[in-house]
């Protein structure tokens, strides 16, 4: 008895990705854009995290369970470049001090957004990683507890709770600004 041998072509893995990954990359780079910018607090590095998030994504496809999981995937790799961004400019600025004290935020930065819509992204930078991580992640990225549990690797409880202490902290946060 013979055995069939059957020889398919070789087809780089990579290649099988290209399309799903192009079509996600289409529908859902803005978003993740926006969820790094609000996390890292500059449009540029945020741009540059969500290229090696779809890079990441682009590797992995193979082993991808479906699209879903590929966005979440997605999410999972933003939000810790974003840490480990900001993880590089606190080691930075602690061993790093600038001669002249100046920040380097463009001019026309703070006149891009409205005074409030500032003073709310200023708020929201002056909270805990954790806590602006679940709040970014629920009220700009519209995701669900389960959802940032599993984002963020931790409970729906810890998410609910989290949340909670954001809220009550930036409420303080912005009365002491006026805006409340």
């Amino acid at each position: 008895m013979s055995t069939a041998v059957v020889v398919r072509p070789v087809v780089p893995r990579s290649a099988e990705a290209d399309a799903p990954v192009a079509e996600l990359y289409r529908t859902h780079r803005l978003a993740m854009v926006r969820l790094a910018t609000l996390l890292v607090d500059d449009r540029e590095t945020a741009e540059d995290v969500v290229q090696d998030a779809f890079g990441a994504l682009h590797r992995k496809w193979g082993s991808l369970a479906s699209t879903d999981a590929a966005i979440g995937y997605l999410r999972v790799c933003v939000v810790n470049g974003s840490r480990s961004i900001l993880r590089r400019r606190r080691t930075v600025r602690t061993h790093w001090r600038s001669e002249d004290g100046l920040s380097a935020e463009s001019a026309d930065a703070p006149a891009l957004l409205a005074a409030e819509h500032q003073q709310v992204l200023t708020a929201l930078a002056k909270l805990p990683r954790r806590q602006r991580e679940v709040i970014v992640l629920r009220y700009w990225s519209e995701l669900s507890e389960a959802a940032i549990a599993a984002t963020l690797g931790i409970s729906q409880g810890a998410v609910k709770s989290t949340a909670s202490r954001a809220r009550d902290a930036l409420a303080a946060l912005l009365t002491e600004e006026g805006l409340s």
